[in-house]
């Protein structure tokens, strides 16, 4: 709807353009068929005006972010003083002083169920405030509680680091599920590329003993999840770069030693294979796997959207097409 009101508004202002009339009827056809889509969508939905505004919902969504200037480039933050019921910087672990989640919650009373974000960046940057958390973040509306997790990057831990750090802080918050009115129940992950892929191995290896760190906490709380989304995710980090090929798609090269991929294994990726197996959440899969929503740009050229039609089908094969969801 807030596409089709864009477009309206676009066709409304080409109408009065003197230099346009010879295309007048054109405009005003296409404008009609703009009007009769909204009233179908708003009828279909119950909506109001007011709830399709293009003008309210950008000054409304420009109130969630704040844009921040780093060694002199921009970055989208997630702008705390909008969000009223919050808890920030929690630590899940001590280790170092990445391992900590922000907690925020919807109007009412709880317990809400959880969607845990999980930042992207190549492993090697981002945080938990950038744009993944503001996508989350909507499911405030939904009366979803968003839990946003740092993890410790590979400039500071190669693998299995990574994934220990999100499984902890998914033990950590069903472990402390009562105190924040959380649903210990019906928790969720979900992130984009690194953060995809970290969504994804939480579903398949959910309490696989090999990353439960004795050294961790809450060692006898499953880490078990009831759903992910997985955005344009890098599953096999192996395959990627022949599947640009396949695709006929110049892609980033992923099989460098100098490379993010290698550098969260701590070794040239091509020369550890069974390493990057493990890392893999493919070799994971079970019947016991949550359902699993997943997005891909069809002309992604950092991450080959094979990576997702190739997961997605190995997910179908064992839980059945219901369980999964690829676009």
């Amino acid at each position: 709807l807030q596409r089709l009101n864009v477009k309206r508004d676009t066709l409304i202002k080409q109408l009065v353009q003197p230099e346009l009339h010879t295309i007048h009827q054109v405009l005003s056809g296409e404008l009609k068929g703009i009007e009769m889509m909204r009233d179908e969508f708003i009828h279909l939905f119950d909506l109001h005006e007011t709830d399709v505004s293009t003008e309210s919902f950008e000054m409304e969504n420009k109130k969630r972010y704040v844009d921040v200037e780093i060694d002199g480039s921009i970055f989208r933050k997630v702008n705390l003083n909008y969000f009223q019921r919050k808890f920030l910087d929690i630590p899940y672990l001590t280790v170092s002083p990445r391992q900590k989640l922000d907690i925020y919650l919807p109007d009412g009373e709880g317990p809400f169920p959880v969607i845990m974000s999980f930042h992207g960046g190549a492993f090697a940057f981002g945080d938990n405030r950038g744009t993944d958390c503001l996508s989350a973040l909507y499911g405030l509306e939904r009366q979803y509680a968003v839990v946003s997790v740092n993890y410790r990057l590979s400039g500071e831990a190669t693998f299995p680091a990574d994934v220990e750090d999100v499984k902890a802080a998914i033990r950590f918050v069903r472990a402390n599920a009562a105190s924040f009115s959380l649903n210990p129940d019906k928790i969720a992950t979900w992130g984009g590329s690194a953060g995809g892929s970290l969504s994804a191995i939480c579903a398949t290896s959910g309490d696989v003993a090999e990353f439960k760190n004795p050294n961790s906490s809450h060692i006898g709380v499953s880490d078990k999840v009831q759903a992910a989304v997985v955005w344009y995710a890098p599953i096999n980090f192996l395959t990627m770069d022949q599947q640009f090929l396949d695709l006929g798609l110049v892609g980033e090269i992923h099989n460098s030693i100098d490379l993010y991929e290698s550098e969260l294994m701590g070794q040239q990726i091509t020369l550890i294979p069974e390493l990057v197996a493990k890392h893999n959440p493919e070799t994971y899969i079970s019947p016991d796997c949550p359902p699993v929503f997943i997005q891909h740009g069809w002309d992604d050229t950092i991450i080959p959207r094979l990576q997702s039609v190739e997961f997605a089908a190995k997910l179908e094969a064992v839980i059945g097409s219901e369980m999964v969801y690829l676009e």
